[in-house]
């Protein structure tokens, strides 16, 4: 849309706010009762989750467009509404790129227990073991904390320093390896494996600790270990704010103006293993696939550990449901059942993907705008109730 200086004038202003959200409806549920609850037939269930996708995108302060895939083995089904781009009309596709935001960490959470599968590394391996140059005070955090965000490292998308730049420049190119930099002067928050805090800083450190027992650069880990074997074509970890081409716009919504694109505001080197990778819808829901529960993506073993679950842990922002937190994976207990993967969110975006237990049905939930508990809670309200009614079809048929 609008060149750099009016995204700045408006969005800019807000993006304090949008970066922090790194870090840290009945109508709609009566769409898919029972017919013994309502007196009456329900709708076809297809209208009814297609009338919630439309609903979703005349919300005041909600996304120009949704996609969401529902995969139930061989089977795909697409849902959409709204558009991938405002200045042409042009309806999302499973193929469009987009920022799949905190999903990322459930790469590089693949990336570490896939290695933990190798004997590369141990979840009970340390900082001070692979990261000596790192603060004492962190050392003795282990990946098993680091994955389940029990570290108690601060968060360095949180600090002063760090937002200023952003404030100054929102497409500066940081040194990703050096993220931690910002937050190396400070000790833990807390005593590790002692409390849940939902931590950037976590998967960083988890990147740096995969290359340090390797001797590769993540972004090749990430390739072998976690592209090749899915398939993923159309997966990558940029370093600058160009999105591959086409791509889903991403949309700064604050009514009375009308919806402004930010897909590019922002560098990605400023997030990396935390937040950078951009995917596809197709891409992404194979994935979660393999994630959540494929067989042979992970031993018995580390499948195991990484589901060990914190009760009330939830992601950011919270999934449909009951959340709780594993390894790089989120529980999601809604009122139909069991999922498990991860959501994010990221100025433009919002992401859900998710996958049953045997790896046989996923969902992946996708709109072009940024909402979390501390913007737009109203909105994250109802995107949660659409979720959970898209898992209940997902595991009912």
């Amino acid at each position: 849309m609008s060149a750099r200086p009016a995204v700045r004038s408006r969005s800019h202003v807000r993006l304090r706010l949008s970066v922090a959200g790194l870090a840290a409806s009945a109508a709609l549920a009566a769409l898919v009762q029972p017919a013994q609850a309502t007196g009456t037939p329900p709708p076809h269930p297809d209208r009814a989750l297609q009338q919630q996708l439309n609903d979703l995108v005349r919300t005041a302060g909600g996304p120009p467009g949704v996609i969401t895939l529902l995969r139930r083995g061989d089977r795909t089904e697409v849902y959409r509404a709204g558009v991938a781009d405002t200045s042409t009309g042009r309806p999302p596709r499973t193929t469009d790129h987009m920022r799949i935001a905190s999903v990322a960490k459930a790469f590089s959470g693949a990336v570490a227990l896939r290695l933990v599968d190798r004997n590369k590394l141990d979840l009970d391996t340390t900082i001070g073991e692979r990261l000596p140059s790192l603060p004492t005070a962190w050392h003795r955090v282990t990946l098993r904390q680091l994955l389940n965000h029990t570290s108690g490292l601060p968060d360095f998308s949180t600090a002063p320093a760090f937002l200023a730049i952003l404030q100054a420049d929102p497409r500066h190119h940081f040194d990703s390896r050096r993220l931690l930099d910002f937050v190396a002067d400070k000790g833990l928050v807390f005593p590790p494996g002692s409390a849940y805090a939902y931590s950037n800083s976590d998967n960083i450190a988890v990147a740096l600790m995969a290359e340090a027992a390797t001797g590769q650069p993540y972004e090749r880990l990430l390739d072998r270990l976690v592209y090749r074997p899915l398939d993923l074509r159309q997966t990558s970890l940029p370093q600058g704010y160009l999105l591959p081409r086409p791509y889903i716009h991403g949309y700064d919504v604050t009514p009375p103006a009308p919806p402004e694109d930010i897909s590019e505001v922002l560098s990605a080197s400023g997030v990396w293993a935390s937040g950078g990778i951009v995917s596809t819808p197709k891409d992404l829901n194979a994935f979660v696939r393999a994630w959540a529960g494929g067989h042979g993506f992970l031993s018995k073993e580390t499948r195991r550990q990484q589901r060990t679950f914190i009760t009330g842990a939830a992601s950011e922002p919270a999934g449909p449901g009951v959340n709780a937190g594993g390894l790089a994976i989120f529980r999601y207990t809604t009122r139909c059942g069991t999922v498990y993967g991860h959501t994010g969110n990221f100025p433009g975006y919002t992401q859900l993907a998710v996958g049953t237990a045997d790896g046989r049905r996923s969902l992946t939930f996708s709109i072009n705008t940024q909402t979390s508990k501390g913007l737009k809670p109203e909105l994250l309200a109802k995107v949660r109730a659409v979720q959970e009614n898209f898992v209940c079809a997902l595991l009912r048929h």
